[in-house]
C-alpha cells in the first residue's frame, strides 16, 4: 500500500489536521501555506498558537497614516458607542463577503477616510475602492454609520456624532488594521482581533484597543 502524502505538497507525511482542507496535511505546509494559500478558520488551534508570534509588536507612530488626525484616549471614551458600532460593522461586513481578507478591510477603511475628508472640505467625493471585496465592505460601513447617526438624532433630537467623529473612528480602525497586518496574502489577523474584541456581550470600553499617538 502506498504511503499517504500531504495533499498540498504531495511529498511529506501528513501529521496535522487542517480544518480548512478537511483532512491531514504536513507540518511544513501548515506553517508555510497558513493564510497564504489556505484560508484558515479563526478556531484552528495551529493558527491560534502562531497569532502572537506573528504579531511584530505594533505599528510605529511615525508610520501612522493620516498623521494630521489625532486619536486621543478621551475621544475613544467619549465616542465609545460609535467605535463599538463601527468595529462590529467592520467585522460583520468583512465576514459577510466570502473571500475578504485584512487587505480588503484596510482598503475599505482608507476609502472611507478619504471620503470623509472631502466632507470636511465641503467638496464631496466618494473614494470607493476598486476591489469588489473592499467596495462591499465600504458600502456596508457607510450604511451602518448613516443609520447610527440617523437613529441617534431621532432619539436625542440633535446630531451628536459629526462626520469628523466618524472620520476619526475610521482612522483609528485603519491604524489598528495596519498594526495587526501579518503580511500574509490571505491574512485575517485583524479580523480575528475584531472577532475577539467586538462581540455582542462586550463592553464599549475601548481602553484595550488604544494605540498611542
Amino acid at each position: 500500500m502506498a504511503r499517504m502524502a500531504c495533499p498540498i505538497c504531495e511529498k511529506r507525511k501528513p501529521k496535522r489536521f487542517c480544518p480548512a482542507k478537511h483532512g491531514q496535511i504536513c507540518q511544513r505546509c501548515c506553517g508555510e501555506q497558513r493564510e497564504v494559500t489556505i484560508t484558515c478558520p479563526f478556531d484552528c488551534r495551529y493558527l491560534r498558537q502562531t497569532r502572537e508570534r506573528d504579531y511584530t509588536g505594533g505599528l510605529d507612530p511615525k508610520d501612522f497614516p493620516h498623521k494630521e488626525i489625532r486619536v486621543e484616549e478621551s475621544f475613544l471614551r467619549e465616542h465609545g458607542d460609535l467605535v463599538e458600532a463601527c468595529g462590529k460593522a467592520l467585522l460583520e461586513g468583512s465576514l459577510a463577503v466570502d473571500g475578504a481578507v485584512d487587505a480588503d478591510s484596510q482598503a475599505a477603511l482608507e476609502g472611507l477616510v478619504r471620503t470623509y475628508k472631502t466632507l470636511e472640505s465641503g467638496l464631496y467625493y466618494e473614494a470607493r475602492p476598486d476591489s469588489v471585496y473592499a467596495a462591499r465592505v465600504f458600502d456596508h460601513l457607510r450604511q451602518v454609520v448613516e443609520r447610527f447617526q440617523r437613529e441617534e438624532q431621532e432619539q436625542s433630537g440633535f446630531a451628536r456624532t459629526r462626520d469628523s467623529h466618524v472620520m476619526t473612528t475610521w482612522v483609528f480602525l485603519l491604524r489598528m488594521a495596519l498594526d495587526r497586518d501579518n503580511g500574509r496574502t490571505k491574512g485575517r489577523a485583524f479580523l480575528d482581533f475584531l472577532h475577539l474584541h467586538f462581540q455582542p456581550a462586550e463592553t464599549t470600553e475601548p481602553s484595550g484597543l488604544i494605540i498611542e499617538n
